[in-house]
């Protein structure tokens, strides 16, 4: 997907690979920001003894500026959304939203999900927003105390 308006930066996602791998684990977070999300090292070593993983790099251009993970068995109508962040050099200005659409538009590609939830710090207030603002219903708190939040697609997307 791209998100472009007029004089914008095109932001789209790609698998992570070896070549960008490095430059996905050099993202941080503010310091405030530090314990809404697992780190993005720490996720790519999950993503490897888990095969429903699909994590991705989120490019402003040729740049890389965020980082975000979901999984979507084939056997399972749910994806999840369950690692997601921008660099803090990067927020602000918009990705978070156009990223959450592109990670949106691939799952709706798989063409067998009809939902997607995500989980967030209560204290997150800026993902809140972000989720609340494409769609997501919160459901309430999970195991960890996280709320979850869940997103219905659109049978014509599917």
């Amino acid at each position: 997907m791209t998100d472009r308006a007029p004089g914008s930066v095109d932001i789209h996602i790609v698998p992570v690979t070896k070549a960008n791998r490095a430059l996905v684990t050099a993202l941080r977070l503010a310091p405030e920001q530090v314990d809404f999300v697992a780190g993005n090292a720490d996720s790519l070593r999950e993503a490897r003894s888990d095969p429903d993983a699909r994590p991705r790099a989120v490019m402003a251009g040729d740049q890389i500026v965020g980082f975000l993970m979901y999984d979507a068995p084939k056997d399972d109508d749910e994806a999840r959304i369950y690692r997601f962040m921008i660099d803090r050099a990067w927020q602000g200005r918009g990705y978070g939203k156009a990223a959450l659409r592109a990670v949106l538009e691939e799952i709706q590609g798989l063409g067998h999900v009809r939902h997607v939830s995500i989980c967030y710090e209560t204290r997150n207030e800026a993902a809140r927003q972000l989720y609340r603002g494409a769609g997501f219903v919160e459901e309430g708190l999970d195991e960890d105390g996280e709320m979850i939040a869940d997103l219905i697609l659109a049978a014509a997307a599917r």
